[in-house]
């Protein structure tokens, strides 16, 4: 189907993540930190990301100007996915932002904004 990029240092969530996305058929590319998911957006354009925002190396915020800031990576859709809900309002102006979600999250509505990202792209 698609392939995603899900950026994440917690190794549960990834895990979680590609097991529920990989069960749609999608291939799912790793970064741990957001440096190497934008070094990794850049060589792989994925057809969307799955963005923790609070990461070492690079934060998910930081990632996602340069990824606003790149016209290889700009129109890649992105899904934030954090426990930290109170930055919500950072991205509600944000045009390739198309969902925020908290941690934790329910996986038959994390599946279905992604697929609903992927139709909309």
């Amino acid at each position: 189907m698609a392939k995603l990029l899900v950026v994440d240092d917690d190794r549960d969530v990834v895990e979680l993540l590609t097991f529920l996305l990989e069960r749609f058929g999608h291939k799912i590319i790793e970064a741990e930190n957001g440096k190497e998911g934008l070094e990794t957006a850049v060589r792989e354009r994925p057809d969307l990301i799955v963005l923790d925002i609070m990461m070492p190396e690079m934060d998910g915020l930081t990632m996602n100007k340069h990824l606003l800031k790149n016209p290889s990576t700009q129109a890649i859709p992105v899904i934030i996915l954090t426990a930290k809900g109170q930055i919500r309002d950072t991205f509600e102006m944000t045009p390739n932002i198309k969902c925020f979600m908290e941690k934790p999250f329910d996986p038959k509505e994390f599946q279905a904004i992604v697929m609903d990202s992927l139709r909309k792209n």
